[in-house]
């Protein structure tokens, strides 16, 4: 046990552990506890927003829920270009070549903030549109606009949180990134209800308040992220002679992330289709589906924190030259991951209305979330499992085969079947939770038998 404490003491501080030799399960330990932590950390962000918006109503709530739809796309860019960042500098750091890393980091940095920029001119001037083309109404669109433009707007900090962090857990930095999120969740806890309610000497925005809080808490974190990048010394440091534009690395990284973006892309599109689906049976169905979503991403993103460390031994160990080693990693991280998440499962299958009622008091509305929780929380098992075996493929830099899984099982099945279960066969909104439940489940299926073909062992990056 005193052991045990110590490893998980060290992984939170920061360790010098070589994660290609030595026992897997402490590497493990290392790699994953800090980036659970991270994760509730990312994860706290959306449940604090929620938890005080939800005060202002079920219209507030509804355009925190399109809003979140629509930024999705935001999330799949920066995902994807995480995903190559994760790929590249973990083989380089397998490779014990640490300054080609750091060039790595740099060029993935620019890239993400090139793109960031597209988006935020777009968020900024045509948020009530993006409102409207959602099916909200004008007048609501009006009113709930400054929410959309602000966070949209400021998709810059989203961008550089997850690169930047990609690139500290790759290197086996990962109790960095949890220092970056906790210094941004500290920011963003104390700004929401003083932007929101205009406590004390700040002005009273609503609902726009609430993402000024959430830009203010990130961009600081950038800044902080930034400071760690060039003025300490950990495994990257950027220094003169990795602050070039080297567009050859470039083009490695918009070729690996592309198969990253698109795979987020089409998951997240499938999460707009859904909300346009449920925004046909009303606005109080839309606020308890928004809600029930922030509780099971809450309970999910701890389990992408594991998932995202099998990324890096994945990624470590194949630069090394030693792939049975990053096999047995994911099988290993697999189990563990379906025992986090089965655990937390149970509390939302037995449970849902009390997590429902935290946030909001309307009853209907707790009754629509509670729903679609325990439904969506059937397949939290095989959730577990899915998840490790679709960031692994990722980490080996293979990331056109979660493309094309995620493309049959969110596209090909989930979308029609929502569709059809919902308007067609006289379900309802239940119809839009059961196709969820079964478009994942069927991920994991084929993310295993895929994984055990062994094909990503041979991936170059």
């Amino acid at each position: 046990m005193k052991r045990l404490l110590y490893d998980i003491w060290e992984s939170i501080t920061g360790t010098e552990q070589d994660f290609t030799s030595g026992k897997l399960g402490r590497a493990i330990l290392l790699l994953s506890v800090p980036m659970v932590l991270e994760m509730v950390m990312e994860s706290i962000f959306a449940i604090v927003d929620i938890f005080f918006v939800s005060k202002l109503g079920p219209d507030a709530v509804a355009t925190v829920g399109i809003t979140e739809s629509l930024i999705t796309i935001v999330y799949a860019i920066a995902v994807g270009l995480s995903m190559a960042t994760t790929a590249l500098v973990a083989r380089r750091i397998g490779e014990k070549r640490p300054e080609k890393a750091a060039e790595v980091a740099f060029q993935a940095i620019i890239t993400g903030l090139v793109i960031s920029f597209m988006i935020a001119w777009v968020g900024w001037f045509f948020a009530p549109e993006l409102l409207m083309l959602m099916g909200i109404s004008h007048e609501m669109a009006q009113d709930m606009s400054g929410y959309t433009a602000w966070m949209i707007g400021g998709n810059t900090v989203i961008m550089m949180l997850f690169i930047i962090n990609a690139v500290f857990r790759s290197a086996g930095d990962a109790a960095i990134s949890l220092r970056v999120l906790l210094v941004a969740n500290t920011l963003n806890i104390f700004l929401d209800p003083c932007l929101i309610f205009g406590i004390g000497p700040f002005p009273e925005l609503g609902i726009t308040g609430a993402a000024i809080a959430t830009n203010i808490g990130r961009g600081i974190a950038v800044v902080y992220q930034l400071y760690l990048l060039f003025g300490k010394k950990h495994r990257i440091k950027l220094s003169r002679a990795s602050i070039k534009v080297d567009f050859r690395i470039i083009r490695e990284i918009i070729r690996i992330s592309a198969g990253g973006i698109m795979q987020t892309l089409i998951a997240t599109s499938s999460w707009i289709g859904m909300v346009r689906i449920l925004s046909v049976f009303g606005n109080e169905v839309l606020a308890g589906y928004t809600i029930a979503i922030r509780l099971i991403i809450f309970a999910l993103l701890p389990s992408w924190g594991v998932s995202n460390a099998a990324a890096t031994l994945v990624g470590q160990n194949l630069g090394a030259g030693k792939p049975e080693r990053a096999e047995r990693a994911v099988w290993f991280t697999g189990l563990v991951n379906v025992i986090l998440l089965g655990s937390i499962g149970v509390f939302f299958v037995f449970w849902p209305g009390f997590f429902m009622s935290i946030f909001i008091q309307d009853n209907n509305v707790v009754e629509y979330g509670s729903v679609a929780l325990r439904i969506i929380s059937y397949g939290f098992l095989a959730y577990g499992l899915g998840m490790v075996m679709i960031q692994s493929f990722n980490g080996a830099g293979d990331t056109s085969t979660p493309t094309w899984i995620n493309f049959f099982c969110f596209w090909m099945l989930e979308i029609p079947l929502a569709y059809s279960l919902s308007l067609t066969m006289g379900f309802g909104e239940d119809g839009v939770f059961y196709a969820i439940l079964s478009a994942e489940t069927v991920m994991t299926i084929l993310a295993v038998i895929l994984f055990m073909r062994g094909k990503w062992k041979l991936k170059k990056v």
